[in-house]
């Protein structure tokens, strides 16, 4: 063969890559075809979060580019032909209206039912009354419709709709069977599995909401990781506040236990898009992020905590959406407690509040479920469902569904803000706050029963210790 024969027969076996549409079109044809990640990974035999990889810039390769090129044209096949003018929505197209206004409604991203705005081109109910994830009523029934039997199976005590899959209750079913009844093994392997069943749910409890959560987008060099071991350069406001002093004779401390602490932060404003960065010291609510600011000086260490939590250094910090708003809120005229904080610059997005309120409500219920029945086995695998969805949520190893940094210091803080609340409602109903530790650890003196609820629900606390400051020494 000449040195030209082997330069045609590579020609003639080299392959052009087949060409992709824009990251931002890829999404947006999955989107409006109702396709989510998990549905499309599983059918190109990839992850839910190569597929998000690829819908964020990064290139697939080989047969699974040719595979996924194939879905996309077909998907825009698709949408062409239910739009005889050939128009694909995009999430992210200026309307050139009003930002919120819609020109008719469209499904809400977090519960699918018609909402007249949006945020961030994304249509959801501005106002968390109007949305259907915290609606637990049934959905309407068409009126001409005959009315049909509702099967039923049995979950612990309760019985719900046989169309209506429980997968806690499954899960924990499962494996009990698998380790013959051994609590402990069954327990240790659910645990164990405790990320990839937290994304099961996430996704299951998605169903219906257009925006799919399990997102890689581009972040900002404050939140990465300056090291390998070392932490980026968001302050989460952790505290840990001892009171200085107290006063004189014998006290009886007792220190409370706050239930599910992580579980309800899950509740908090979380960006919805990514994040796009600002100047300037004004706040928008209908947005959340991380914010540069200096914080104010605060006078009130002597009987309550620091909302900034506990930072030696002064100057400009990088703190979250929940602690600029709990500062802004004690700034406010009905508190008083300090001045506002100083806006330099931000990294927001679009919020909302419910972007988890199913999946947090699928835990609560399993959690307090599994409390009235005495099933310790499905506790500490919620347990370990939503704090590892949450600590493993930043740059981590073990979940490579899901990477929101952002996402991971705003529920922490929110945790930690929690906390400062029901210190300062322990203080206003006359209480003496004495610590206030991490996230769920709170030391008062006083009738604490007459302001918090005992119990192990997530609105309750209970009694993590009971000791004496204080006692006079004996007499010598």
């Amino acid at each position: 063969m000449t040195d030209f024969d082997a330069i045609d027969a590579l020609l003639a076996g080299a392959k052009q890559e087949v060409p992709l549409p824009s990251a931002e079109e890829r999404r947006a044809l999955r989107e409006e075809l109702n396709v989510s990640r998990a549905q499309l990974a599983r059918a190109l035999n990839v992850s839910a979060s190569t597929v998000g990889g690829w819908e964020t810039g990064r290139e697939p390769s080989g047969e699974v580019r040719e595979k996924y090129a194939y879905f996309l044209e077909g998907a825009r096949t698709k949408l062409a032909a239910a739009d005889p003018a050939g128009e694909v929505a995009d999430a992210e197209e200026e309307t050139g209206l009003d930002e919120d206004a819609l020109p008719e409604p469209r499904p809400c991203v977090l519960c699918g039912r018609p909402a007249r705005h949006q945020v961030e081109g994304f249509p959801q109910h501005l106002d968390p009354a109007d949305c259907g994830t915290g609606d637990t009523s049934p959905a309407p029934q068409p009126t001409k419709a005959a009315p049909r039997d509702v099967k039923v199976v049995p979950v612990g005590r309760r019985v719900q709709a046989a169309g209506t899959p429980d997968l806690i209750a499954a899960a924990v079913a499962a494996a009990l069977d698998q380790h013959s009844g051994d609590v402990e093994a069954a327990t240790a392997a659910l645990v164990k599995r405790a990320i990839p069943d937290a994304m099961a749910l996430l996704d299951d409890s998605r169903k219906g909401g257009r925006y799919d959560v399990v997102a890689h987008p581009w972040l900002p060099d404050i939140l990465r990781k300056q090291s390998a071991r070392g932490a980026d350069q968001i302050w989460e406001a952790r505290p840990k506040w001892t009171r200085p002093e107290l006063p004189p004779g014998e006290h009886e401390v007792t220190a409370l236990d706050v239930n599910g602490a992580y579980l309800s932060a899950l509740k908090t404003h979380l960006p919805i898009g990514q994040l796009e960065h600002s100047t300037g010291g004004d706040h928008d609510r209908r947005r959340a992020g991380v914010h540069l600011i200096t914080p104010p000086d605060w006078d009130h260490d002597a009987y309550l905590p620091n909302p900034l939590g506990s930072r030696d250094e002064p100057g400009p910090l990088w703190v979250t959406e929940p602690t600029l708003r709990l500062l802004l809120r004690l700034a406010g005229p009905k508190y008083g407690l300090c001045d506002p904080p100083q806006i330099h610059e931000s990294w927001t997005s679009g919020a909302t509040e419910n972007l988890l309120e199913k999946f947090r409500i699928a835990l609560k219920d399993a959690r307090d479920r599994a409390i009235a029945e005495d099933d310790e086995v499905t506790l500490e695998y919620v347990k370990a469902m939503y704090s590892k969805f949450v600590s493993t949520m930043g740059e981590s190893n073990y979940n490579r569904e899901l990477y929101r940094a952002d996402w991971m210091h705003l529920i922490r803080s929110q945790a930690f803000v929690n906390l400062w609340w029901k210190a300062h409602r322990a203080y206003d109903e006359g209480l003496m706050v004495v610590r206030a530790m991490g996230t769920d650890e709170l030391h008062v003196t006083g009738d604490w029963r007459a302001v918090f609820a005992e119990g192990r629900g997530v609105t309750e606390v209970k009694v993590k210790d009971v000791y004496t400051v204080g006692a006079e020494p004996p007499n010598g």
